[in-house]
């Protein structure tokens, strides 16, 4: 598997800083968001990625990866608001934050890990392009299975298209060369 785990891990740290440090900034504020607003955060910034693929002008400086990385963090959010419910008031210290954040991230790089054995690490084949669509999908689909009040008949459920989202974003960071010593 090529440098996966060491690409994967490099790209999850630099997601990882940043949560840290925004919980310093902001605390757990996030923590009052139901599930359908972190969907939203999340579909807002796949839009403005497939923008930024589709548009020659762009009056904002960001770049894809910004953007990516942001898709990580709330995914990451949302799987933490599953695990834990939506709470009233901010009720996370940080180092329970990143306790829950490193927990997640590591049963979605387990989940990759398992599909890469299956797949054969098909993403490496793929274009960011297509990353970014495999994402706005699942934001679909986590929608429509939101306004069913979560209810599926044969579907995997919105926690595993949240890890999907997860993954695709770093397997498109890793294509981008984030968190790579390109020297």
């Amino acid at each position: 598997m090529r440098n996966t785990v060491a690409e994967y891990d490099a790209v999850i740290n630099i997601c990882k800083e940043l949560y840290q440090k925004k919980m310093l900034d902001y605390g757990a504020a996030w923590r009052i968001l139901r599930l359908p607003s972190l969907t939203d955060q999340i579909f807002i910034k796949a839009q403005r990625i497939r923008g930024l693929q589709e548009n020659e002008v762009h009056k904002v400086d960001e770049d894809e990866k910004s953007e990516f990385i942001g898709i990580i963090n709330y995914a990451i959010m949302a799987l933490i608001q599953l695990e834990l419910g939506v709470a009233e008031q901010p009720d996370l210290e940080p180092e329970k934050a990143m306790a829950l954040y490193e927990k997640h991230c590591e049963i979605t790089k387990q989940l990759m890990l398992d599909k890469n054995h299956d797949y054969g690490e098909a993403w490496r084949d793929m274009r960011v392009s297509s990353l970014t669509d495999l994402i706005l999908q699942k934001l679909l689909r986590v929608k429509t299975i939101e306004n069913n009040k979560g209810k599926t008949l044969v579907s995997e459920g919105i926690d595993a298209n949240y890890q999907d989202m997860v993954n695709y974003a770093v397997f498109a960071l890793i294509h981008l060369k984030v968190g790579q010593n390109l020297s």
